[in-house]
């Protein structure tokens, strides 16, 4: 019986030494080129701050004034009668329209209040039936006096001032309390 012998062969080593600096170039091409996306929260216009002995109280007639209340237990009260959410927006469409050739002293408002336990997107839900409400009564503006639908209408155009006039977006949102 013959016996074969084992070659001594050599390790099969990878040099690592330039390692270290392929990692370190990759990971400062992906530092570089990704991007980060930032949650901005909602898109609101805020009030100017306005000192205390210059504030002036504002009344305002029941007929200009809807008022929704969400209270902690998602119930959604539309001048104080409930409402499912989704019918928010054709509950204020025509109380929109009805506004439009109105001066500006007698538009609707729309008061929105909640209690600090009301369950966050039932809230943003609410808040988008509004919007929608508003952009609705807009486009229809739009498409019945010059043809066009919003999108179409240029920014700071005499078309946009005009509808921002006709149609403004009034949404009073007020401190959390507890709603009943």
């Amino acid at each position: 019986m013959v016996k074969l012998k084992k070659r001594n062969r050599g390790s099969a080593d990878i040099p690592t030494s330039s390692m270290a600096d392929i990692a370190f170039l990759l990971l400062i091409f992906f530092l570089v080129s990704t991007t980060i996306d930032v949650d901005t929260g909602i898109g609101l216009v805020l009030p100017e701050w306005v000192p205390e002995d210059e504030k002036v109280e504002v009344k305002i007639g029941p007929d200009r004034l809807i008022t929704l209340n969400i209270n902690e237990f998602g119930d959604v009260l539309l001048n104080n009668e409930v409402f499912p959410v989704p019918r928010i927006k054709d509950n204020l469409i025509e109380r929109i329209r009805s506004k439009i050739e109105l001066p500006a002293e007698k538009k609707l408002i729309v008061s929105v209040k909640t209690d600090r336990k009301t369950n966050y997107n039932l809230y943003i839900q609410a808040i988008d039936q509004v919007k929608a409400a508003y952009f609705q009564v807009r486009e229809e503006y739009a498409l019945s006096k010059w043809g066009k639908k919003l999108y179409e209408i240029k920014e700071n155009s005499e078309e946009e001032k005009e509808l921002r006039d006709k149609i403004p977006i009034s949404i009073s949102i007020a401190e959390p309390q507890v709603v009943k």
